[in-house]
Parts: structure tokens; sequence; C-alpha cells
């Protein structure tokens, strides 16, 4: 049997609880309840709190860990509350003309819908593609056929940028169908047409081998494959890109504002260059506190190892269900994971089996304490670092005895 690269001992899991459900909330390691623990007891005693080491030192730690996991610079790191409080400081940040447009796949989580849709009072539009044939979503959601290997989104999305596109926004990870967008070649191709690619990485990131060469800017939360909790997340962007958008405006944002041998009232100042104007505000440290224990965990394994043991993991279950009820799905699954498609996220097809269903699935799954969940017509199963090959059969035990119609 396989060790899994994250110790399951350093979490508080049990037999009575599978949870194969990251996708939704990731569970934290224990060290970060230390942590947590530790900061409360200084805000007991607020003399305790120390300037230099918490205040300021605490986010620069978790700026400085955050780069390491996405492979950049700490300076291109902006503290965010959520994925979508990151992705609205770009919208509204942005310097948009009316008849300006945002391109994106349909069938976006709506943390990357919604920041671009509230600009629409400023005459910039929300344009949508699908991105294989038989692709729906909204109210049609269910009757979507679901991403083959022989799909090319990248080549829909690209074909769809238009003269006045100026924004391709996308999920790295789909959160429904958990399909893998080829970042590398959409920023290329979005490089040579002057537009600019956001990223909603939240999906992915902790699981997925992370580059942003060719991305302007990478907005997550924490609270999913980082494993922390959810309240903080951070922003990456592009340092040309970064002084294009209009900063928050917070104290913290601009030069000297902790420098108090300088009047704080003394508002000749220059915007900082770096992430923290695009932060919002005095930093929580509480949260800080958890997400830089995972953030440690994560980055002292490496993030392509733990991608390596969720792929292992992927193919045992798939290739135990070969020859169950869901032969069709597990085919067309290991036909996308074989071509590099899929992150952390199995997602299996309602096959027209409906959401009463895959409910009843989910609940016959929650009595024998596996946890898994279903958005928009797939049912999903996550594995990340912690989970073992037991786990996996465990799973394939579960859905090798049930029908997915």
């Amino acid at each position: 049997m396989i060790t899994p690269p994250l110790n399951p001992a350093l979490f508080h899991l049990d037999r009575d609880h599978l949870w194969v459900m990251h996708c939704s909330e990731g569970p934290v390691p224990r060290a970060a309840l230390r942590a947590v623990r530790a900061s409360m007891h200084k805000e007991l005693q607020p003399w305790a709190l120390r300037w230099e080491e918490d205040f300021l030192g605490l986010p620069a730690e978790v700026r400085a860990a955050a780069a390491a996991v996405l492979g950049g610079r700490s300076e291109d790191i902006s503290l965010s509350p959520t994925t979508s409080s990151g992705l609205v400081t770009v919208a509204q940040g942005f310097p948009w003309q009316p008849g300006d447009e945002v391109l994106a796949p349909l069938g976006e989580f709506p943390s990357n819908a919604w920041p671009w849709l509230a600009l629409r009072a400023r005459g910039v539009a929300f344009r949508e593609v699908p991105l294989w044939e038989g692709h729906r979503a909204g109210a049609e959601a269910w009757s979507s056929l679901p991403p083959t290997v022989g799909a090319d989104p990248e080549a829909r999305l690209v074909a769809a940028i238009g003269p006045r596109t100026r924004i391709l926004t996308l999920s790295w990870v789909r959160f429904q169908d958990g399909l893998k967008l080829d970042l590398q070649r959409l920023g290329a191709a979005c490089r040579e047409r002057g537009v600019h690619l956001v990223v909603d990485g939240i999906q992915a990131i902790g699981t997925v081998p992370a580059d942003v060469e060719g991305l302007s800017a990478f907005a997550t939360g924490s609270y999913k494959g980082l494993l922390a909790p959810e309240g903080l997340g951070f922003l990456w962007t592009e340092e040309s890109f970064r002084q294009s958008l209009s900063p928050c405006g917070s104290w913290l944002s601009v030069e000297g504002a902790t420098d108090f041998s300088r009047p704080s009232t003394d508002f000749n100042r220059a915007w900082l260059p770096d992430g923290r104007a695009l932060e919002p505000g005095g930093p929580n440290l509480l949260h800080a506190s958890a997400l830089l224990e995972s953030l440690r965990l994560l980055n002292g394994v490496g993030i392509p190892v733990i991608a390596t043991h969720v792929t292992h993991l992927q193919r045992r279950l798939l290739a135990a269900l070969k020859a169950s009820a869901w032969s069709a799905e597990t085919t067309r699954l290991q036909a996308v994971l074989d071509a590099g498609r899929l992150g952390s996220i199995l997602s299996f097809h309602h096959g027209g089996g409906g959401p009463e269903r895959l409910d009843r699935l989910l609940k016959t799954g929650y009595r024998r304490g596996i946890f898994a969940s279903v958005r928009e017509g797939y049912l999903r199963v996550a594995f990340h670092g912690f989970h073992s090959e037991t786990d996996a059969d465990r799973v394939a035990a579960w859905l090798g005895g049930t029908k997915p119609s």
C-alpha cells in the first residue's frame, strides 16, 4: 500500500467519516487549530501582540507561503477574504470603457460570474461560451452532456475572443464537471490578442501544480484544497496588470502607513507598488495564523507529490468500477484523466438519472460514512494528499453496488 504524502494523523480524521469532498470544504490540520488557539490567547492579552512579528510579520509570511504554492513572488500576492473578493477587486479596479466585454466559459461558479455581471451598469458585457458540443448550464444544467476527451475547450474560448474582449476569466478546474483547462495555452493566446487572463483557482490550488506564467490575475480562497478555514485567501496579480488597477484605498495600501513617527494624517503618500495596494485593510491575523500552517504543510510535501498521489487514487477507483454499472462513465473519465484534463475532482455524470436518484445515491453513501457531493448533474469524488488506497477502495465498494440511473 502506498503511504499518503499528507500523514492522516496530522488531521482529525476518523473511520466513521470518509470525507471525499474537499471540493466543498477541506479539513484543516491540527497545527492550524493550535495556531488559532495561540492567536486567540494573544487577543485575550493584547499586550502580548507583537507589532513586527504578528501584525506585520504574519501576513508577510502568509504572502511568501502563498507565493511558494503558486511558484510566484510574494510581492505579487494580496491577502483577500475570499475568491469572490479577489475577483471583485480586479473587476472593480480595471479601467473599463463602455462597450468592453468579459468572456467566460459557460457554467462558471457564481463567484466568477457576479463580479463581472455587476459591471453591466458601467456598460461592460459578460458573454459565456459553451466548451463542448451539448454543453449546457443554468436552468438546463442537468441536461448538459459531460466533457469528453475529444473536446477542445481552449480552442472554443480563443475563437470567441472578439475586438471588445478585455478579460477572459475562467476556473482552472471547473466545480461541477471537474474539467481542468490549459492555462498556459490560454495565457499565450490571450497575450497575442492583448487580452488579460483572470483565473478562479480554488478548485485546483493545493492539489494541482501551479504555473502563473501568462496569467494576469489568479484568485482563490483557502478553505478547499489549501485545507484552511474559510475567511481568507489570496489574489496574485502580474506586476504590469496590477499597476493598471485602481488600488483598494485602504490605509495600509500606501507607503509608510505603519511608520507612526510620521503623522498618519499626512496624506501626501504614493500607493504601494506591490500586492498590498489591493488588500482591503487590516490583516485577519486569526485566519492568517491557520492558513500559514496549512500552506507550510502543503509546501513541505510539495504540490506535485500530492497531485501524483491523487491521480493514483483516481486511477485505482476507476479501475475498480470498470465492470460496474458505472462502466461507461469510467471509460469517459479514464480517457479525460489520461489526457491530463482532470484536477482532483472525479465527476460522475448522472447519465439521465436526474437529481432524485443522485440524491438517493448520496444518502446511501452517508449511511456508509462516505461523504461526497452533487453539483449540477455530477456526483463528485475528490481525493487529496491525506487519502489512502483503502479510502479509494471504500468508495469503489460503495459506487460499485449502485446504479447511475
